[in-house]
């Protein structure tokens, strides 16, 4: 074994990973990270957001041109191409997130080590790939080890129809039906993805509406969306068994409902990677979901092992991983971090259309009983939507009654992920500058879809008495 001491030594590196790592290193600190794929990036840049984001654009383009009266003409048919060629696209996307994020590493001197780490005692650990572990010491560590899709026991995902939100990347054809189980964030998107491929799809949800979490009126959006795309959506629904066939899949519910498809999705949850880490061994207990309770600064039971991103649950988001790597850093090198993550972090879910939202919602506003008005922005009635093409969406702002004040964006449809970061923006002001205001009285480029705030923002104030 080679025993080697860092200042700090991080696990993983996925977003939360390289927050840390770089944090860490610039601060002067002598840094290792453990990765226990022969790649970095972790999941975010393999298995999740990365690949199934390019593989979404593939796809909007291909559709984009088969709805294209002058491009099929041009063509004389549709084009039509298979779920590995589009996900080809994503390869080299992978390729060069890797090459520049390992190039991150080297250019800061942090030392990447391959392998599963585990703790020997609070202060070592080592990290096995293949035969021979390597040993190492630290002052402190970090734990960015992610997550990855939960399997229940009694579900045979060896079998080569039945997959979940890793191995879904590794199918070899396109189904012509698909039953999607669990219609969270990532049951949607692919339900979206498949579906503009032209396959049949059953998305089966466990609640009794898409993503309760957002506004009421963009989920009930998203839900007409993709019935009208042709997604069969069952809501409030539990499974009693999924069954493997030669041809297909059987998926059984409780209610009595038997969907047979040519594969299965399984997108019901995910599970922190915490297994044989020896983390219990030290008094960090994870809950039953392998999540590791921390504090404020990010801290677990013992206060120089720290804990960031999907590990920790909530929001479990690349985004807010990586900013909770750096300011975990931060806290180890100076025993202190004065900051900490925005109080709304916005959502981004690439369904076709998209949605992103920061802010309350009205359910949580008229709840709270604040006082709110609503202004609408209707894609339809945008220069530059009727240009594109893509009509279908809203900007919605929330705001206060009496003050004006930003209180949400909603935003269903085209570019919503880009689009909501300008009012974020506004929406973060002090001082009274955080009003709709500002959209009433800037200038926006004409024709964009920036301009949907400044229509919202007086459709907002033609509604107050």
């Amino acid at each position: 074994m080679n025993d080697q001491h860092y200042d700090v030594i991080v696990i993983g590196t996925g977003p939360g990973g390289e927050g840390a790592a770089m944090k860490a290193a610039k601060e002067g600190k002598s840094v290792a990270v453990i990765e226990k794929h022969h790649l970095v990036g972790g999941g975010c840049t393999h298995w999740g957001t990365i690949p199934s984001k390019a593989l979404r654009h593939a796809i909007n383009r291909m559709l984009e041109f088969n709805t294209s009266p002058v491009f099929r003409n041009a063509l004389g048919s549709a084009l039509r191409l298979s779920y590995p060629e589009l996900l080809r696209s994503a390869e080299s996307v992978i390729a060069r997130q890797t090459a520049m994020r390992r190039d991150f590493y080297e250019r800061n001197r942090v030392r990447l080590v391959h392998g599963h780490a585990r703790f020997l005692d609070a202060h070592t650990l080592e990290a096995r790939f293949g035969a021979e572990p390597t040993a190492l010491t630290a002052d402190a560590f970090i734990i960015a080890s992610g997550s990855h899709p939960y399997r229940p026991r009694d579900i045979d995902f060896d079998h080569p129809r039945i997959f979940d939100s890793d191995t879904i990347l590794s199918l070899s054809g396109t189904p012509r039906s698909i039953v999607i189980y669990g219609a969270g964030v990532i049951g949607c998107e692919y339900a979206s993805i498949f579906r503009n491929m032209g396959c049949k799809v059953d998305l089966v949800d466990t609640r009794s509406q898409l993503l309760s979490f957002l506004d009421d009126e963009i989920a009930h959006a998203l839900s007409y969306h993709l019935r009208d795309q042709g997604v069969m959506i069952r809501h409030n629904e539990e499974y009693a068994a999924v069954e493997g066939l030669p041809d297909g899949v059987l998926l059984d519910l409780k209610s009595g409902k038997k969907i047979k498809a040519d594969a299965l999705l399984w997108a019901n949850g995910r599970t922190g990677n915490t297994q044989h880490m020896g983390l219990e061994e030290l008094g960090i207990v994870p809950n039953s979901r392998g999540q590791i309770t921390v504090d404020e600064s990010y801290r677990t039971a013992l206060p120089h092992i720290y804990a960031v991103g999907d590990v920790i649950g909530y929001p479990s988001l690349a985004s807010a991983a990586y900013d909770q790597g750096r300011f975990a850093a931060t806290h180890l090198v100076h025993g202190a971090c004065d900051h900490h993550l925005v109080d709304y972090i916005p959502t981004g879910i690439y369904t076709s259309p998209e949605i992103s939202s920061v802010g309350r919602t009205e359910r949580e506003l008229t709840e709270a009983r604040v006082p709110y008005e609503v202004g609408h922005a209707y894609f339809k009635s945008l220069a530059r939507a009727q240009i594109t093409g893509r009509t279908v969406g809203m900007l919605k702002l929330l705001f206060h009654r009496d003050s004006l004040e930003i209180l949400g964006i909603h935003c269903f449809g085209d570019q919503a992920a880009e689009i909501v970061h300008i009012g974020q923006a506004i929406m973060a002001q002090q001082g009274g500058a955080n009003t709709i205001q500002y959209f009433v009285n800037t200038t926006f480029n004409y024709p964009t879809m920036a301009e949907a705030y400044r229509v919202a923002a007086l459709n907002g104030l033609n509604r107050l008495a």
